[in-house]
């Protein structure tokens, strides 16, 4: 009698028993994650099985033998499944971690990596030193996608207020959700704008990490950004720079007198950016790099203008 072809790959390890005590199912998923030559599978696989089996890291050290009930072992197979197809581990487990606060992440939102805690590190003296003096900051965030940026600096300054304004409506629902379940909504307003075509009002901080990725480059990015990350919040136009254009046009008259624009870019960007914005008559006042060194973001002052 001939016996029936066993299952292989990825679906052939759901189907079998899953593990049964926390030692044993973070193995697994480690193990699978390796042989899928995923980048930091240790710490992925400690990720999705702490999410699931509602664990800590502290657990999996003093307790490996801790029982794990089948349903939530058969979710963690599920979730390294998801993730051996390209799924980014974030996506699966509906949040991110930035700046100390828990980012809920829908379809509509780029997942805020941590290079951009660079731009919040940038602002926040500025942020601070403007509600010392005044007893308040005001702060456009454009594109606000989840909220990170704005949430971030709220979190910090609690003398600050923030609008933050996205085309999608669904990451402005993101956004204030986000702002609630970190318990600062009442100082975050969302609002939906093309960049800066409905805004009104004068701002002390105008903020954005813009779409900077050139048009013709988004088919090369990583399948985990190119098919999970909105295409509206990568695609920067033909030269990445379209929205750097927009925003250094319109900025200045939001601008409270001292008000300034600092923005997120691209690793090999900075120059090209700083001479469109100097050309727009602003000056540099400050750059940094992220922690790999690279370039990162500027903060501008504008010209005087009338």
């Amino acid at each position: 009698m001939k016996r029936s072809a066993r299952p292989q790959g990825p679906e052939a390890d759901v189907q079998r028993a899953p593990p049964s005590t926390l030692g044993a199912v973070l193995a697994d998923a480690r193990r699978r994650l390796v042989e899928a030559n995923i980048d930091d599978p240790a710490l992925e696989a400690r990720l999705m099985v702490e999410h699931f089996t509602n664990s800590t890291r502290a657990d999996a050290i003093a307790a490996p033998e801790r029982p794990v009930d089948k349903a939530a072992a058969e979710q963690v197979a599920s979730a390294v499944g998801r993730r051996i197809a390209g799924e980014p581990v974030h996506r699966i487990l509906g949040y991110r971690e930035f700046y100390g606060l828990k980012l809920l992440l829908s379809p509509e939102t780029l997942d805020p990596r941590p290079d951009t805690e660079t731009l919040v590190d940038l602002v926040l003296p500025e942020a601070r030193r403007v509600a010392e003096a005044n007893g308040r900051c005001r702060i456009l965030d454009l594109g606000t996608g989840t909220g990170a940026i704005a949430l971030a600096i709220l979190n910090a300054v609690p003398e600050a207020e923030a609008v933050g304004t996205d085309i999608s409506e669904g990451a402005l629902e993101t956004a204030r959700g986000n702002a609630d379940i970190n318990q600062i909504g009442s100082r975050f307003a969302a609002l939906r704008s093309d960049w800066l075509t409905d805004v009104r009002g004068r701002f002390d901080l105008i903020v954005s990490n813009p779409p900077y990725i050139r048009t013709a480059e988004l088919e090369t990015l990583p399948r985990e950004v190119r098919e999970h990350d909105p295409l509206a919040a990568l695609d920067g136009g033909p030269d990445g720079l379209l929205p750097y254009r927009m925003i250094a046009a319109g900025a200045p008259g939001h601008l409270t007198r001292g008000g300034l624009v600092a923005v997120e870019t691209g690793y090999d960007q900075k120059t090209a950016v700083m001479e469109l914005f100097t050309a727009e008559g602003y000056a540099l006042l400050k750059s940094a790099r992220d922690l790999g060194g690279r370039d990162r973001a500027m903060i501008f002052a504008p010209a005087r203008r009338g």
